[in-house]
């Protein structure tokens, strides 16, 4: 086995188990020295010992929160962190390695002309590799016997060696390594391995440096006559008995005492004793230290991939069709790889399979832009792939790319979030039933996804992802469910290990398997594809055994009694932990509908170390007026409670009117709720039409403004998208009618353009004003008999009133800074299809000196029904 083929195997086998020698080597000029120092041990860090800048209950008091019993579960918490990082450090160098198993598992081209595939199985008892390219043959390319192809923990290990071509010979260095990615290489002048080695000798050794390079049994004959004699034994029957070390070191020592050159000797871990001599030269070390090795020889000895392509034929070719094969306790099974890179599915009706994406150097996908800035705020443009287009088919990534992107920054958004791009076997799901994890899904090609990512970069575009990890789906076939036929492979068995709902398999985070790979895959979609965030979805359905299916009513009990899931929140906090210190920019939102205490509160402060966390019940709420409600009884209270009314962390709370759920999970989009069939019949302003428009600019307006700096917007929301979505599925005979966008609506003027308009502006107030992300917004008007709502953001004043009749000519707001104000945005104007009530003379007002609202002035103001409007501070009078 060659060197490299070892090191493969050991950090394959043994890479779960490392262990750290605990005794060191040293050089000493005396006796009388210090010893050397003490093996350096992993400290472990004690919060109750004063560990700085850990607390475990901090937020609580940053919260205002008193509560003994979660303040306990909060400290037990953290024992338990502590204990399963120890546990995870016993079989990882580190948490950059536990989340980095993408490096090993799956299939990786070796640079000894082979193709290593790793896949954890524990239930399996054969492994192998099948496939186009070996006419599916579940012997030719399998795991070898013992553990040089299964270890310990369940990981097989399957070799796939290149094929000689014919006529050509084998490598003349056993250990000939080759690479693939540039078409010329030095190995590839013809220079042979003797002649690099020679060189290497001679240019690279100082004059008598080569001693024991050219005679390498020397040292071994000195030491040999040292211990023995000119004339010692030469067979083990003459070998005399060996003393005992102490001894003979004594008797070295004591003949050696008089003599000032024998005074350098080797300490063993603070022993005096040794059989060896060493002359410490202090010039040698000096000039030893500083050669630096001879790596730039050992990378000339390489070959580049024209001697590759030349000499060998691929083992799996890309694009090969392949899938892992097991032999069970139950039987023969055939699974897609947990790790596979690029999958199909549902192979017309088939058993999917994996595809090998290995493309040659000139189809790789070559990185342009690097990832744009944080932003202090978000507007979020959240989409699906698949029907984004405007034609009944399945969108493409490429399609996506060219006409959605250059949309988005348009319309002044600065991330996208993209759902269902990791492999779903079933369409209709939207992508949350996840088969494929390390898979992009069907809109295209490994590269197609790097292009849109590194494009929507260059436009200034952060790119996010929904990660499903709450769940999984339950396909037997594609997916992980019975993966290597034992069913607690990656879930939990019984009941608990199935969503009570929704038929999906549940995780098992307990397991260092099963948090190897789910860490693996979210470090995965960053370090390969760039991604600069995760939309964390539905953690209330691994949080809690109940799956978030429970009534709450606010007591702290319900976050820690026997309902919750310890090991699944420890993962949130381990998968926060790493990935922001693997990638400090990182962003992460928590989707919890149950609003745990602490999502995003810092992990060494007791919490999940979320970015933002998404409230869902905003979107709720304006569902339920819009349903239920007449527009003269909403509550102007509920609406500010609900929008701002969680004080914990407010200002990383992420808002929206509607996102995907409205859209796609079966209800009506608020487009359809609000207009109903009012445009396709009549596209000419009336009640309704306007009665509409007027609610969707101010829902959208406010619920931007009011709370948090993360907004959402789902795709062709902003424009009053006329019809809801709907996949296809066996309920509406598989049609794509209703499974895309009608982008076409914004060519025509009316309505939708004016709808857009309003949002590219809405948006503008952050772009060109930083009205968002400059300042936490003051709450000071809620008026329910008026229906009239008024904060102050820094010196912008919003005003809202929602009264569906009633019109104010001078209505009185407070302000603390006097001055006079400007409209900068009109929910009203014409050019947004509102009426124009507020003529251009009426759009700069002077305060008055009187108390309003608690604030020092106040500012009377034109206010029509149904109508929003934000004013600037333009200029401050001085009193």
């Amino acid at each position: 086995m060659s060197h490299l083929k070892r090191l493969v195997y050991r950090s394959i086998t043994y890479r779960r188990s490392v262990v750290f020698p605990t005794k060191k080597w040293r050089c000493s000029v005396s006796p009388g020295q210090p010893p050397p120092p003490k093996h350096r041990q992993r400290q472990s860090k004690n919060p109750e010992s004063g560990e700085k800048g850990i607390d475990p209950v901090g937020f609580l008091s940053k919260s205002g929160i008193t509560h003994k019993g979660f303040a306990l579960y909060l400290r037990e918490r953290y024992k338990s962190l502590k204990d399963l990082k120890d546990e995870i450090l016993t079989r990882h160098i580190d948490f950059r390695d536990m989340a980095s198993g993408f490096e090993l598992l799956g299939m990786h081209r070796n640079v000894q002309h082979r193709v290593d595939f790793m896949e954890w199985a524990p239930g399996a008892r054969y492994c192998a590799i099948v496939g186009d390219f070996n006419d599916w043959s579940p012997t030719e390319n399998c795991a070898r016997e013992g553990h040089y192809g299964h270890d310990d923990y369940g990981y097989w290990f399957v070799i796939l060696e290149d094929k000689l071509r014919d006529g050509e010979e084998p490598d003349e260095l056993y250990f000939q390594q080759y690479n693939y990615v540039d078409d010329y290489d030095k190995g590839d002048s013809g220079v042979t391995a003797d002649e690099v080695f020679q060189k290497a000798n001679d240019e690279y050794w100082e004059p008598g440096e080569d001693r024991f390079v050219k005679s390498r049994f020397e040292i071994i004959a000195k030491l040999y006559e040292q211990m023995f004699g000119p004339n010692g034994p030469q067979t083990e029957e003459e070998l005399e008995e060996m003393r005992e070390r102490e001894t003979d070191y004594e008797t070295w020592k004591e003949k050696h005492k008089d003599d000032p050159n024998f005074n350098l000797h080797v300490i063993d871990s603070g022993k005096e004793y040794d059989i060896f001599n060493v002359i410490d030269d202090p010039v040698s070390k000096a000039k030893f230290r500083a050669k630096k090795p001879p790596i730039a020889y050992w990378f000339e000895t390489r070959k580049g991939r024209k001697a590759w392509l030349k000499k060998y034929a691929p083992a799996i070719p890309h694009g090969s069709k392949y899938r892992v094969y097991f032999n069970t306790p139950n039987g023969p099974l055939e699974r897609i790889p947990a790790w596979a890179t690029y999958v199909n599915p549902e192979a017309d009706g088939n058993q999917g399979y994996a595809i090998h994406w290995e493309p040659p150097p000139e189809h790789a996908y070559k990185w342009k832009h690097n990832s744009p800035k944080v932003p202090k705020s978000l507007r979020i443009y959240e989409a699906h792939i698949g029907i984004s287009g405007s034609e009944p088919k399945i969108a493409s990534f490429s399609e996506f790319t060219e006409k959605v992107l250059p949309y988005v920054k348009d319309a002044g958004y600065n991330a996208i979030q993209l759902i269902g791009v990791v492999e779903h076997k079933d369409y209709f799901t939207v992508g949350y039933r996840v088969t494929n994890m390390f898979a992009v899904s069907r809109y295209g090609t490994p590269e197609d996804f790097k292009r849109l990512v590194d494009v929507a970069h260059g436009l200034g575009l952060l790119v996010f992802m929904d990660i499903v990890h709450s769940y999984s789906a339950a396909d037997e076939m594609v997916g992980l469910s019975l993966f290597d036929g034992s069913n607690d492979c990656y879930f939990h068995t019984g009941k608990r290990g199935q969503h009570k709902f929704w038929g999906t398999r549940m995780f098992k985070y307990e397991d260092l398997d099963v948090l190897h790979y789910l860490l693996s895959n979210l470090n995965w979609w960053v370090v390969e594809y760039h991604v600069d965030g995760f939309n964390f979805h539905s953690l209330a359905s691994m949080m809690y055994t109940h799956n978030g299916f429970a009534s709450f009513t606010g007591d702290m009990e319900e976050f820690y009694n026997q309902y919750v899931d310890r090991s699944a929140i420890l993962y949130l906090i381990l998968a926060n932990e790493i990935l922001h210190t693997l990638h400090p920019n990182i962003i992460t939102i928590a989707e919890d509908a149950t609003l745990y205490p602490g999502l995003c509160e810092p992990t060494s402060q007791g919490g999940l170390g979320f970015d933002y966390f998404v409230n869902p019940h905003a979107s709720e709420m304006w569902l339920w007026f819009l349903e239920n409600a007449q527009d003269s009884s909403w509550s102007m209270s509920k609406i500010v409670d609900t929008l701002a009314g969680i004080n914990r962390n407010s200002d990383k709370m992420l808002l929206y009117t509607e996102n995907h759920n409205q859209s796609i999970s079966g209800g009506w989009s608020f487009a359809e709720i609000l207009y109903g069939q009012t445009l396709e019949q009549s596209p000419v302003m009336n009640d309704l039409l306007l009665r509409g428009c007027s609610l969707h600019k101010m829902i959208r307006l406010i619920t931007y403004s009011i709370s948090g700096r993360a907004y959402l917007n789902f795709m062709g929301n902003e424009f009053g998208h006329p019809k809801r979505v709907e996949f296809p599925m066996s309920s509406n005979g598989f049609s794509f009618s209703l499974a895309n966008r009608d982008w076409d609506l914004l060519a025509k003027e009316g309505v939708h353009q004016n709808l857009l308009s309003f949002d590219k502006d809405m948006m503008d107030l952050e772009k060109t004003e930083k009205v968002i992300s400059r300042w936490l917004p003051n709450i000071h008007h809620v008026n329910d008999t008026n229906m009239v709502i008024s904060y102050l953001r820094g010196p912008f004043l919003f005003i809202f009133n929602f009264h569906p009749a009633n019109s104010y000519e001078r209505y009185s707001v407070g302000v603390e800074e006097a001055g006079e104000y400007q409209i900068i945005l009109n929910s009203d104007e014409k050019k947004y299809s509102g009426q124009g009530s507020i003529g251009q003379d009426q759009y700069f007002r002077k305060t008055i000196s009187r108390r309003v609202d608690g604030m020092r002035n106040c500012i009377e103001v034109p206010l029509p029904s149904r109508s929003a409007q934000v004013y600037k501070l333009t200029r401050i009078l001085r009193v």
